[in-house]
């Protein structure tokens, strides 16, 4: 069976399990955020890149960050 001292910490467990969840959940939080907020602004880059000419259109994919985001764009 499971060492219980382990997880109790001599009474200071709690507290240190608490503050625990409480990093995990607030780190998750800002993660989901920030995946949402990425995802928005691709979609909103993507429709602007294809309202671009075509010379436009090729100056940016020439453009590192740029490559990136229409390739991934292009596997969904």
């Amino acid at each position: 069976m499971i060492n219980l001292e382990i997880l109790f910490m001599n009474s200071y467990g709690v507290y240190v399990w608490l503050s625990f969840i409480f990093t995990f959940v607030i780190c998750l939080g800002f993660y989901l955020k920030t995946n949402k907020t990425l995802k928005k602004l691709e979609k909103d880059f993507i429709k602007e890149a294809e309202s671009l000419s075509k010379q436009e259109f090729e100056n940016l994919k020439k453009q590192k960050i740029a490559k990136e985001i229409l390739v991934s764009h292009s596997k969904n």
